[in-house]
């Protein structure tokens, strides 16, 4: 059984900026990643919008504020190092009618004491600067940008097997056995072992850590984000990435126009229940990950207490004049035939048994191991302080 110091399960942007710090900190450890896909970045990393987020959603103080800031800066860092093409394009929030400006003044608040430079436009002023823009007054965030973190994972990738790292791609995780001295892992290529392990599995993150027995008060409830891709002719509607005001009601941020690293536009997600955590080419029904989520009391208290925003997504999915009038409301100029299809993305969100959506960063950990139970966004973003936080948890409980 090969041993390495540090066994590192996922090849996302979080396991991937983990393995980074790990290496940075400790160049003479044997760290090795284990990846169930072929590549690293395939699935939350490459199926979101791309956005590099300034933190003006997160409650002050919070683990996602803090580590939104930092990770946006570290981001835009790494990408100037490495040759990644990103954008600073600066984003709208914008209040369509009156009726939103109170919930738009609370995130200026917010914003401001997360030590943001953001600014609130005025209808004049936005009809200058995006003038297919529609609302009654914005925030904006200059800050804000995008890139392409599938490309960030790539480059990690090669320059963390060019420093040595071992990549196991095309491997997945059976079983994970911790004993004092050392975590045994059980794979479909083999079995390895390490004194110390981090799993950051992300729509797997639940039955990675029922491995360990961290599971029994959580689970992983996938939500199918749908996007369309703007056709040529409304591709250039907008410089700005543009948000409406999040409804209260809904647990995410809403449809929202954000330009792409590969030079288009794109418009989305909305949120709807997924019968499979990776079914990315339609939402056809995965039996055993439907019954995962069955079998949790947490999922259908969550619906129950959900089915006023669950119809309002649902409709969006099934009618696309729902979502285009969505979007119409603050860019009247789209079509229905601008609106053309785009891969979706399949969000990791984790709910404890009260059916409450788990909101903030969630690590749970053994003896030798650490699972990232929950990352949700700005994951991407806050990705390098995320990777180094837990590294020194990790490099804590290693001898020098």
């Amino acid at each position: 059984m090969a041993k390495h110091d540090i066994i590192v399960i996922g090849a996302g942007i979080v396991g991937l900026a983990t393995t980074y710090h790990l290496r940075r900190s400790r160049p003479g450890l044997s760290v090795m990643v284990i990846e169930k896909e072929d590549a690293p970045g395939l699935h939350q990393t490459g199926h979101n919008s791309g956005v590099i987020h300034a933190g003006i959603y997160y409650a002050p103080g919070s683990l996602k504020a803090r580590l939104c800031k930092a990770g946006a800066e570290q981001t835009k860092i790494f990408c100037e190092e490495n040759n990644v093409p990103f954008d600073e394009c600066g984003k709208l929030i914008v209040a369509t009618d009156e009726s939103e400006l109170a919930a738009l003044e609370n995130l200026r608040t917010r914003a401001e004491s997360n030590g943001l430079g953001i600014r609130v436009v005025e209808a004049a002023e936005m009809a200058e600067i995006e003038p297919n823009i529609t609302g009654v007054r914005a925030i904006l965030s200059p800050a804000s940008g995008i890139v392409d973190y599938g490309r960030i994972c790539r480059v990690l990738r090669d320059r963390l097997m060019a420093e040595g790292v071992e990549f196991r791609f095309g491997t997945q995780v059976l079983g994970l056995r911790e004993t004092a001295d050392e975590v045994a892992i059980q794979t479909s290529t083999g079995d390895f072992s390490a004194s110390m392990l981090v799993a950051c599995a992300g729509l797997q993150a639940d039955r990675l850590a029922e491995m360990s027995g961290l599971a029994d008060d959580f689970r992983i409830i996938p939500f199918r984000g749908e996007y369309f891709r703007l056709s040529e002719q409304a591709g250039n509607l907008v410089s700005h990435l543009i948000y409406p005001v999040p409804d209260p009601s809904l647990p995410f941020l809403g449809v929202h126009l954000t330009k792409m690293i590969g030079g288009y536009t794109t418009v989305g997600p909305n949120a709807v229940f997924s019968l499979g955590r990776e079914t990315y080419k339609g939402n056809g029904l995965v039996l055993a990950d439907a019954l995962r989520s069955a079998v949790f009391p947490g999922f259908w208290k969550l619906m129950a207490r959900s089915v006023k925003p669950g119809i309002h997504e649902l409709r969006g999915t099934l009618s696309r004049q729902v979502y285009l009038d969505r979007c119409r409301r603050y860019c009247p100029a789209l079509t229905l035939a601008d609106l053309k299809p785009y891969e979706p993305g399949i969000r990791a969100q984790a709910v404890d048994r009260d059916g409450k959506m788990i909101d903030d960063f969630l690590l749970r950990q053994t003896a030798r191991t650490i699972h990232v139970c929950n990352a949700p966004s700005p994951a991407a973003t806050s990705a390098f302080p995320i990777g180094a936080e837990i590294g020194s948890k990790i490099l804590e409980k290693i001898a020098v």
